[in-house]
């Protein structure tokens, strides 16, 4: 097959690059060290020029000229690259990156020098535990000129999920299809070319693809021609994108159908999947238009690329990713499919179109200066996710999803193994790991309490600000905090609702700009320490004391080491009130480790952190408890639906520190049958859940049985008035998905019977029975558990052309009680083509939960560990899943001893993870957490439920 990488040369180029092209053939035969290649041979011996693992700052790149020619028949690609850089220091070496490449060919030519046909010979050099390469020239690169990097390269498409790799899809008819894609965060663009690939170096790129004629090909930019090249070739030549980071670049070269739309603005956005899945593209297709138009005119900075493109990838690792103008996305986060999709499945679809459009901007456009700040990307786009559904679909109500992000944030904040939000990273390992639920979710946190404390107005104007300084450009964590205090010291506070030092903020006596405030030292205490504050409260008649602590899971205040924990962590926390006495908001600033303050009037209770848009626990001592149950037993609705939720998460937080009995946290959920809001409702459900599973897993069978006697017998009410059908709001449908899910779960009759039914007539009809999608899930469950039903779900699985209807028969399959189906369920995830390999540590935590596949999937990592790093790497967050879903359940001594022994083993062979610690610290909280709170539970049950209940 004819390959001529330099079409897109100028005469002038070809000409200096002739006589070099003719000597590539006899180096490539005469080359005996991988990676020492280029114009030379290079010695064995000749030491690597670089030693730290970040890139010189001698050379910058200006822009690429990249030249990718995937064969989709043997599974590799050969490419070219000119690189045009800027010398800001003399060197005699160029330092980039390559990893898994086979570098064929390299020179370095002088811009604009039309004499010398080069540099001379050039040594490639490459050292591998750093994935470098360097460009060894005989003669200094002098500082302030131009030059040209020509790389030559080919290589294997990856098998696994990052750099340029291979994705398969089949056919209704079974047909195998193969397609490659591109997925570079946050270090794989070094796989798929060598570029300076890291977030600093931005650069502009031309881009040319070569391909078959029954495929096509898509890349960051719009296509501006195709040229018809030998032997019945295709090359599509992009546009010049934007400048940009190696990590947003993308391609990807298949046999996708589309839709397409544009927006007001004239910017054309096109959705594409596999051919047969095309029609469930259109509700991803209005979503993205609508978002996209949304937050043109929020920043009031426009979409700066003539196109968006949106593909479903059928393997991908994560939810998305944000690259500039092709976006890519797991089927099940862009495909809608009205028969098999649920309330929850077009939540999900919509909150990540959300997502990844907000990164257009913020990652995009303003790019984090390094990882260890890749919480100005993902926290915000987790943030602007909220903003941006809340406003243009309003009925979806993710408001109700946000409280759990925080939640969730906290859960993970409150061990002792978190880390801050921006946190050093420098391995490729330690950069993958902060993508996690403290960037993310916390991060997204944190600046709601921010938007709340400076207000939506001024919040808004700082953040648009901060895009606007920072466009095509690179910030840090301190950038974002002075660009807000400018914003905020140039406003006018004087209709009074700005950052107020007390409750007597109402009097505009004690107001001040948060250029006083000092903005940065208020948010280093945010993102500099781990953590989050927990705050006790002691009202003595109007006058209240709180006082902030480091908040710990299963950390008491009589252990040894609670004051050495506690050392040095503090934080500037903006409080919220309300009392019985006013509903109007109020604000205290806590700068010390105490304060007080006055109320102005008698009240019978204080609520705290109000709607939840703090990012800390309130602990109201035993008299502050006992009234706002009081409260809530006779009067919830004094409070919002957020301030109840809020309630009931942090009674049972509490419960781990010793602070609160767990028995006072289970009567706190007792007035939830009066509950007629579904956030508390599944808040309050959602631990009595948890508390059963905890028991069923360790064979507490007595204390499981009287607590889901419990259950069913409370919640009646509540379980009996849900209706099989797709009706009502978001919530009432989340509300529905959630407890005839727990019925069934619990055993309870008319659910069991109800969703047996169903499932009959379904298979009945050959699977062509249209059943209400919000209850799927639970219908395919229980038809699992017998063997015919599990047989014909497997096959289902195999056909179907849903990724969201596979996603419900998957979880019901790994649901069985019978330990040799679950056993063929890891086998086929294990090979990987009935059950993808992105799907597979979705199953292992699946299995994981069930009673009877728990030693199953613990079993098989251990044995098969070696295995799992072949299909995915170390750092891959796919591992972390694998690891964390197999483990953090754990609640013996002896399991936690077989776990330390595993994690030491995986240490002497190098493998040292964040979420080692992270599980260790887990385990060893859950073994406590049960030792102290398994004889209280019992207890109360005995008390709650008559003799003879059962």
């Amino acid at each position: 097959m004819d390959f001529s990488p330099y079409s897109f040369l100028t005469t002038m180029e070809k000409l200096q690059l002739k006589h070099l092209l003719r000597l590539s053939v006899w180096l490539q035969l005469v080359l005996s060290c991988r990676g020492s290649v280029g114009e030379t041979v290079a010695s064995s011996t000749q030491p690597f020029p670089w030693s730290k693992l970040r890139l010189p700052t001698d050379i910058v790149p200006n822009h690429y000229d990249l030249l990718i020619h995937p064969n989709l028949t043997t599974l590799d690609f050969t490419g070219f690259v000119k690189i045009e850089v800027d010398v800001k220091r003399d060197t005699k070496h160029v330092i980039l990156h390559s990893k898994g490449l086979n570098i064929t060919s390299a020179s370095i030519v002088a811009d604009g020098d039309q004499e010398s046909a080069g540099l001379g010979k050039v040594t490639v050099l490459e050292f591998h535990p750093h994935e470098q390469i360097a460009l060894v020239a005989p003669e200094p690169l002098i500082a302030h000129r131009k030059y040209r990097l020509y790389i030559e390269f080919q290589a294997k498409l990856a098998e696994g999920f990052d750099g340029f790799y291979k994705s398969t899809y089949q056919t209704k008819d079974g047909e195998k299809r193969i397609l490659a894609a591109t997925d570079f965060e946050p270090t794989a663009a070094r796989m798929a070319f060598p570029c300076f690939d890291e977030p600093s170096f931005k650069a502009m790129f031309s881009i040319k693809i070569r391909r078959g004629a029954y495929h096509i090909a898509l890349s960051n930019m719009p296509k501006v021609q195709t040229v018809e090249l030998a032997d019945g070739l295709l090359e599509d030549h992009f546009d010049r994108s934007v400048r940009m980071s190696t990590y947003l670049v993308a391609y990807i070269v298949c046999d996708f159908k589309f839709v397409t739309a544009t927006t007001t603005s004239g910017i054309k956005v096109s959705v594409y999947a596999v051919p047969e899945k095309w029609s469930q593209t259109q509700y991803a297709l209005d979503v993205a238009v609508k978002l996209l138009q949304f937050y043109e005119d929020y920043f009031n900075i426009s979409y700066p690329l003539p196109k968006q493109d949106l593909i479903a990838v059928p393997d991908f690792q994560s939810g998305a990713m944000e690259n500039w103008g092709l976006i890519t996305y797991r089927e099940t986060a862009l495909l809608y499919d009205p028969r098999t999709s649920s309330a929850l499945d077009k939540l999900w679809i919509t909150k990540i179109i959300g997502h990844e459009l907000a990164h257009q901007w913020f990652g995009n456009l303003v790019t984090m200066e390094w990882w260890d700040d890749i919480w100005l990307n993902e926290g915000f786009a987790r943030y602007m996710e909220r903003v941006s559904v809340n406003s243009t679909y309003p009925e979806i109500q993710i408001d109700d999803y946000f409280l759990d992000v925080c939640f969730g944030a906290m859960g993970r904040d409150a061990l002792n193994s978190s880390h801050p939000i921006s946190n050093p990273a420098e391995t490729p390992v330690q950069i993958m790991e902060m993508f996690d639920t403290v960037s993310y979710d916390k991060g997204a946190c944190v600046l709601n309490m921010l938007k709340d404390f400076l207000t939506e107005e001024v919040f808004k104007s700082g953040i648009i600000r901060y895009l606007q300084s920072y466009s095509y450009k690179n910030a840090k964590s301190d950038d974002l905090w002075n660009t807000m205090a400018d914003t905020s010291s140039e406003t006018d506070f004087s209709s009074g609702a700005f950052c107020y030092t007390s409750s007597h903020a109402k009097n505009k006596v004690e107001r001040y700009t948060c250029e006083k405030l000092g903005l940065k030292e208020m948010m280093d205490t945010w993102t500099l320490q781990m953590g989050l504050p927990v705050i006790t409260v002691e009202r003595t008649g109007r006058q209240v004391r709180v006082r902030q602590e480091r908040f710990l899971k299963g950390v008491l205040q009589e252990d040894p080491d609670y004051s050495l924990l506690q050392s040095g962590y503090h934080w500037q926390i903006p409080l919220t009130y309300i009392t019985s006495g006013s509903r109007r908001l109020q604000r205290h600033l806590l700068k010390t480790q105490s304060d007080t303050f006055q109320l102005e009037d008698d009240v019978s209770w204080i609520k705290l952190n109000v709607d939840m848009n703090g990012y800390y626990v309130v602990h109201y001592g035993e008299d502050g408890w006992d009234s706002l149950i009081v409260l809530l037993n006779h009067n919830h609705t004094a409070l919002s639906n957020k301030d109840r939720t809020n309630l009931i998460h942090n009674a049972f937080q509490l419960i781990g520190t010793g602070r609160l009995s767990l028995d006072r946290a289970l009567n706190l959920t007792r007035y939830l049958r009066m509950e007629t809001d579904n956030i508390p409702l599944l808040q309050g459900i959602g631990y009595l859940n948890a508390l059963y599973r905890i028991m069923e897993m360790r064979n507490f069978t007595d204390t499981a049985e009287k607590l889901k006697s419990y259950i069913l017998q409370y919640f009646k009410p509540v379980i009996d008035r849900q209706t099989w059908s797709n009706e009502g709001s978001t919530s009432e449908k989340r509300l529905r998905i959630e407890m005839i899910g727990l019925a069934c779960d619990l055993g309870y009759p008319p659910c069991i019977q109800k969703a047996s039914q169903l499932f009959q007539d379904w298979v009945k009809s050959n699977g062509t029975l249209s059943l209400p999608t919000d209850v799927l899930r639970v219908v395919y469950a229980i038809g699992s558990q017998k063997t015919e039903g599990w047989n014909y779900l497997l096959n289902a699985y195999q056909h179907s052309l849903s990724s969201s209807e596979k996603n419900k028969i998957l979880y019901a399959l790994s649901r069985t009680k019978d330990t040799e189906k679950l056993s063929k369920l890891i086998e086929l995830g294990r090979d990987g083509e009935v059950i993808k390999k992105q799907d597979f540590a979705a199953l292992i935590s699946s299995i994981s939960g069930n009673p009877s596949g728990h030693t199953l999937t613990w079993n098989f990592v251990r044995e098969n560990w070696a295995e799992l790093l072949e299909k995915f790497h170390v750092g891959s967050s796919i591992i972390r899943n694998i690891l964390y879903g197999t483990t953090s359940h754990f609640y013996s001594q002896e399991e936690l001893e077989e776990v330390k022994t595993f994690f030491n083993s995986l240490k002497e062979q190098g493998h040292v993870l964040k979420v080692m610690e992270v599980i260790l610290e887990l385990i060893q909280k859950n073994i406590r957490w049960l030792e102290r709170n398994r004889p209280v539970l019992e207890k109360w049950l005995e008390d709650i439920i008559p003799s003879g209940a059962n």
